[in-house]
Parts: C-alpha cells; sequence; structure tokens
C-alpha cells in the first residue's frame, strides 16, 4: 500500500534497502554517476553506493525523507554535524566506484571551492523510482529539508549534472552559483544554493 502521495516521513534502518533500490533506478543513467562509478557491474556498484550513504552518512550523521512507500527519497548533510573523513575515504567505498575512484576524487577536489563556506543543507542525493515519476513524489521529499533549512536560518545547496532538474530546483529558490565542466571530460555540472526562507515553489 502506498502511503500519502503528497507526504513524506523520516526514513529510518527498515527502509534502506528499499530507498536504494528507489535511488538506484533513478540514476541508472545520471551522468555524474555514469562519470564516477565503474562500468563494470554499474548497477549493482550504483545501488551499493546509494545504500553506502544513506546507511553511513543520512541517517547516522543527516535527514533522510522518504514517500510514496520508499518510491522517493532525499538524504541530507545537516550544518553543525560533522561526518567523520574516514566515512568518504575507507577502503570500501573506493572499492564501489571501482577503476574509477580517482574520477570520484577529482571531481569531489574540484568542486570544493564552489561549496558553501559556512555551514549549510547539502542535498546529499534525491530521486524517485523511475516508474513513480511525474507524481510529485521529488517535491514531496525535497519540501522537508527546505522547512528545516529555513527554521534553522541556513542555506540550502546542492549540485546536479542534469539541466532538467536546473529548472526543477529554480522553482524551489534555488539559484545557479557555478556552471562547470568536470575535469578529463568529465560532465557539465551546477552548484547552487538556496537562502532561507525562500518563497514557495512558482
Amino acid at each position: 500500500m502506498i502511503d500519502n502521495i503528497g507526504g513524506a516521513r523520516p526514513a529510518g534502518p527498515a527502509d534502506l534497502h528499499a530507498i536504494a533500490d528507489t535511488l538506484a533506478s533513478a540514476f541508472a543513467d545520471y551522468p555524474w554517476t555514469r562519470w564516477t562509478v565503474a562500468a563494470d557491474d554499474h548497477p549493482r556498484r550504483l545501488r551499493a553506493l546509494q545504500l553506502y550513504f544513506t546507511e553511513k552518512v543520512g541517517l547516522p550523521y543527516g535527514r533522510v525523507w522518504t514517500a510514496g512507500d520508499n518510491a522517493a527519497a532525499a538524504v541530507w548533510t545537516t550544518p553543525g554535524i560533522d561526518v567523520p573523513p574516514e566515512v568518504f575515504t575507507g577502503p570500501e567505498l573506493a572499492a564501489l566506484y571501482g577503476d574509477r575512484a580517482p574520477y570520484a576524487i577529482e571531481a569531489e577536489e574540484f568542486l570544493a571551492p564552489y561549496r558553501p563556506s559556512r555551514p549549510a543543507w547539502f542535498l546529499a542525493t534525491i530521486g524517485v523510482r523511475r516508474d513513480m515519476q511525474g507524481r510529485g513524489l521529488g517535491q514531496a521529499v525535497l519540501a522537508p529539508g527546505l522547512a528545516e533549512a529555513d527554521r534553522t536560518g541556513h542555506d540550502a545547496y546542492l549540485e546536479t549534472a542534469d539541466e532538467r532538474n536546473v529548472r526543477f530546483y529554480e522553482r524551489f529558490g534555488f539559484e545557479t552559483t557555478a556552471d562547470v565542466h568536470l575535469p578529463g571530460g568529465g560532465p557539465r555540472t551546477w552548484c547552487m544554493i538556496r537562502r532561507p526562507n525562500t518563497a514557495a515553489p512558482r
């Protein structure tokens, strides 16, 4: 049974595997992950990475919301809570990226100067299962994080490598602060920021 299609709820450990399935579906052909995740056994690697970041980053150190019986999910890191560096540098993570690990590291280092210098809500990942897209679930799981950013008076920040997403996020008050190409022939990537208490979606 699908829960309230327009509403989101905080995710918990029992949701992890369904969320990983959803995010793997949403990111199957995404330029960023195609660039940073090895092509061999790509679907398995992609799902495992989404599970890793939701389980190892989102739940313990950030916030995760889900909607539509886990057909959509958003994972945020939050200001004031530091994720231990080893979470992002451990051998398990490098193994999941495979032979693209150096490219993933290079991409992160390249984008670092464009990221907020003050504490902000960082939208680490968001996705809607392909067969459930177009039903408002993306907005449903995005909205709670934006409301929390407004409540705490912080900026919200994200990066996307899909130009269609830029228009979607602009509806919620995000503005592009950088439009770059990742080094070595990587995908075009937009860095976007939303100031607190921005008007509702247009």
